[in-house]
Formats: structure tokens, sequence, C-alpha cells
């Protein structure tokens, strides 16, 4: 397939020639590829300032990421064939990883597929196109999904923010077959009930399944053969539709609290307790997770595990400044809340947010609360999203599993 070629300046290659999909657009020679001359989504291939060829990807002329790297080489294979040998590839490996098809199955440039996320429940597939290049390509995409995977239905979600620096529109509909309002997922052996088409994200947060495994095994104490610790509280900040504290009570835990702003998010919390059995021991509250916080801490109140998941306080560079002070702040307010020797659950899914940070932040709660930290372990995303090792913007999520004790 012949491509319009696009220039970098010079000495601008050695990123790209270690691997690494993007091209920035003060990287590129615009004298000799200027890049108005490009429409939006077009394919291109990419060459170095001395005409070597580097890969092909598909350009946007308006974006700071103006090219995203779909292969390496000179000849670029037809994107039908392309988009189903990837995706393949992708459904082998959560197959190995999971018994049952609920996992994210396809992770962008984790996949090599950049611009596209993909969920699986089940027999319906929930997608989420980034990009214009992949917006060009959403037929060949449904095509092959379903000769791939041969879901009932797909639905594109395709209304996240993101979408707006590719110059995208925001809607919702149905692709292909028939998704239902409602979506059950499996994990952990717990159950929830999610929304496609008005829930967070794709409806669920596949990120933390591996987090929620190492939480529950602690609260079994499953290393020792003893049964799980007798009476122990969860509060799960940012609950969501309860995925932490209600997994937390199926482990064992006597008691569960989830706190979410959204009705929606705290009535299906109370659902889906009552799906796993569990309807007596979970509570949730709906308000502002900070000012509950706070409301428990006159009510005198102690957990013996702590979640503070919070959306994304650091979403772009410039915001990292109070972006830490925010997550201070957070991981501080938890902490007051942590019965002596409990756990508290730090999490973020900013990338620009430091692990170092986020020890050093750890590290200042505890100093200001008078607390002994200690870290027992440290989680990231789940391996349905994998990273590659030279696009370490995939590495998003930070999980510290720390306990704390009384000084």
């Amino acid at each position: 397939m012949q491509l319009a070629p696009i220039y970098l300046k010079k000495r601008e290659e050695r990123r790209l020639r270690n691997g690494h999909p993007w091209l920035f657009s003060n990287e590129v020679d615009t004298g000799r590829s200027p890049l108005k001359s490009f429409l939006p989504g077009q394919a291109v291939q990419v060459r170095t300032h001395g005409n070597d060829v580097l890969g092909y990807g598909y350009v946007n002329p308006n974006s700071l990421i103006c090219v995203r790297l779909f292969g390496r080489g000179d000849d670029a294979p037809p994107l039908r064939e392309l988009l189903k040998t990837r995706i393949s590839a992708a459904l082998r490996l959560r197959e190995q990883l999971y018994e049952a098809p609920y996992y994210r199955l396809v992770y962008g440039e984790g996949d090599a597929i950049p611009g596209l996320v993909v969920d699986r429940y089940g027999a319906i597939l929930v997608a989420q196109i980034s990009t214009a290049g992949m917006e060009q390509l959403t037929e060949e995409l449904i095509e092959a999904l379903v000769e791939v995977v041969k879901p009932s239905g797909i639905l594109l979600r395709n209304d996240l923010a993101a979408r707006s620096l590719e110059g995208l529109t925001s809607f919702v509909r149905v692709a292909y077959g028939e998704v239902p309002e409602s979506l059950t997922v499996q994990e952990n052996g717990a159950n929830f009930n999610v929304s496609p088409f008005h829930g967070q994200k794709t409806g669920w947060y596949y990120d933390h399944r591996a987090n929620r495994a190492w939480l529950r095994a602690y609260l079994r104490q499953a290393h020792t053969g003893k049964a799980p610790r007798p009476g122990a509280t969860v509060l799960d900040l940012f609950s969501y539709v309860g995925a932490f504290g209600i997994q937390s009570v199926m482990a064992g835990a006597e008691h569960a609290v989830c706190i979410d702003s959204g009705e929606a998010a705290t009535t299906a919390v109370t659902e889906n307790a009552a799906m796993n059995g569990i309807a007596g021991q979970v509570e949730a509250r709906r308000g502002d997770g900070l000012d509950l916080i706070k409301e428990l801490r006159r009510e005198g109140r102690k957990f013996d595990v702590v979640v503070a998941d919070p959306p994304a306080f650091i979403k772009r560079r410039k915001d990292s400044t109070a972006g830490v002070e925010a997550y201070r702040r957070l991981y501080g307010l938890a902490m007051q809340l942590v019965a002596n020797g409990g756990l508290l659950l730090a999490a973020s899914c900013s990338y620009h947010l430091a692990r170092e940070q986020q020890v050093q932040t750890i590290a200042r709660v505890a100093r200001g609360n008078r607390r002994h930290a200690q870290i027992l372990a440290e989680g990231q995303q789940a391996p349905d999203h994998p990273v590659p090792p030279a696009l370490q913007e995939t590495a998003y999520l930070k999980t510290l599993f720390v306990r704390v004790l009384e000084l």
C-alpha cells in the first residue's frame, strides 16, 4: 500500500528507533512534509531526515501527537487484515490469562492498536475509539472484531473527553447486533451488574482486578491458612459500583461502607451486594468523598481497611503540583480512619504521579498523622493492560498496600 511520506527533522529519530510509537508535531520537518497537507486520520509512512523508512501509521495534523505508528518496515499490509491479526493476538493473551471472557480485550498501544480500547463482557464488546486514525477504520474494526471474537453485540462508547483533542464528536451507538442496558461482570468469584451505555468508562474497571484479588487474599490470610480477620471492616472510597467493598465482604470482612458521589453508582452498590448475598453487610453512602471522610471521623469510626482509589488528580503534567497536594490531602484523611494495624490501599491512576512521589506522599502523611507506615506490597494494572517497555506512558496505575501502626 503506497503511503504519503512524513519526514522527521534531523536527529529526531532515536526515540522512534528505540520502539516508541509516537511522533510529536515539533519533530516533523514541516518544510518537506507540511502537516496541514495531511487529513486527520490519513495513513502515512514515517521517514527520517535521511529518508530511511521507520514505519507506518496515521496522522492528525491538529494533535500534539501527530503520528501514531501501527508498524515498522517499508510495507503496510491491508489495514483490515492487520487489525484481524492484532486482535487475534490480543485475544490469545487474554484466553491464556483468564478462564472466563471478562477482561480488557484491547489496550491501545499495549496491543499495537493505537487509539482503541475494547472491554469484553461475555458475548458483548464495548469499544472506545480515541483518535482520528482509528475512527477512519471503524468499519474495518467492527468487521475484524466480529470475525475474530464472534460477539453477539458491539457498543461504541465514543463519549470520552480525549476525542475532542482529535477533533472528534462524542456519541454512543450500537455498532453490531444487540447490546442490553445492563451487563453482568464476573470477577474474583463475585458478580456485578454494570451499565455499558451510562456507566463510567465502558461500565467497569478491569485494571484493578489483581489489586482486588490481593486485598481478598489479605483478608482471608490465605498465605497462613487461617480464618478471615474476625470482624474486619472496610471503607471503600470512590467506590463506583462497590468492587473493592463487596469483594472484601465476600472474602470474609464483616462490613463495608462504600462511598461515591453518583446516585446510579450507590444504587448499584446496594443491588450488587444483594446479588452476591451480602446485602446486610454493605452500606452505600452518597456524597463527596472528602466530606464523608470528615463525617466518619466525627462519628469516631475506624476501619481495618480503607481503600482510597480516586479519579485521576493529575491529567496533565502542568497539573502536577496541585495534583500531588490533592493526593496528600486524600491519603492523609484516609489514614486517620485506619485502625491500628489496619491497611490503607492508596491508589493513583495518574501517570504523571511518579511512584517515588506517591511513596513520599505516604511518608509525609504518616509523619503528619504520627503513624508508622509499612508498605506491604505494590500493585499495578492487571495484565490485560500490557505495557510496551518503550511507552511507559501506558503504565498509569499505581497501588500501595500500606499497613498503618499507631506510634
